[in-house]
């Protein structure tokens, strides 16, 4: 399983239908719980994200042996981790953990937090080896240099739900998209088909707890999505969130 935390909009159940990277380096400038990046972990990869808590529990997870992960105590149902005895690093990591699918950090230990919790660390302890060679900066997209990638964006959606709301309200998606176009190399965008910045082509449709979106792409390589129609069953797939 490709899991390290869980952060809102993470393509954990789709990261499969994205294209594979056809370079040795994988860029992405909205990391986030970066899903794409673990599947191909031996690549050369470099996050950037502009939320410093990310950039925090990553640095943590990169320096956290197996011991420390298995060491953390244990999260149940309703717990408040505020009161549990934490550095702020690992209180950043559990806080991620204590509600699932979260885009800020958490105190609450939700049903889903607590689901699973011993597996899912035991889990995160054994995969800490991939990302040992990562480069994690904070900072913004537009500071990154152009270099031959396989970029993998996946920003903040235009029409998202509430979570993403303070993330990109200051998103300028006009200048996003024509950075998108000018990366060197190969060139994956991701949103859902409500989106209006760029040509996105549907990939499959996510049926959430409340309602279902079709989550779709832009790349600057041939893909089978490109002759795929909007409408359902016409090769869109459709899975559960």
């Amino acid at each position: 399983m490709n899991y390290m935390f869980s952060y809102y909009g993470s393509k954990s159940k789709i990261v499969q239908y994205y294209p594979q990277p056809t370079h040795d380096k994988i860029i992405e400038p909205f990391a986030g719980s970066a899903r794409y990046s673990l599947r191909y972990f031996e690549k050369d990869v470099l996050l950037v994200d502009k939320y410093q808590v990310i950039v925090d529990i990553w640095h943590y997870l990169q320096r956290a042996s197996e011991k420390d992960i298995l060491g953390l105590p244990e999260l149940k149902k309703g717990m408040d981790i505020r009161t549990l005895n934490l550095s702020k690093e690992e209180y950043n990591f559990l806080s991620m953990l204590a509600v699932n699918g979260a885009s800020h950090i958490g105190y609450k230990v939700s049903h889903w937090g607590s689901r699973d919790y011993s597996r899912n660390m035991k889990n995160i302890a054994s995969n800490l080896y991939k990302i040992k060679h990562w480069k994690i900066i904070q900072g913004s997209y537009e500071d990154l240099e152009n270099e031959n990638a396989t970029w993998f964006i996946d920003p903040p959606y235009q029409f998202g739900g509430d979570a993403y709301a303070e993330s990109n309200k200051n998103l300028d998606f006009t200048s996003l998209a024509n950075w998108c176009r000018t990366r060197k190399g190969q060139v994956i965008v991701c949103e859902n088909t409500k989106a209006s910045w760029m040509d996105f082509k549907p990939i499959i449709q996510m049926k959430g707890i409340q309602f279902k979106t079709v989550e779709s792409i832009w790349t600057n390589f041939p893909t089978q999505y490109d002759s795929v129609q909007l409408e359902l069953g016409w090769g869109v797939k459709q899975i559960c969130a």
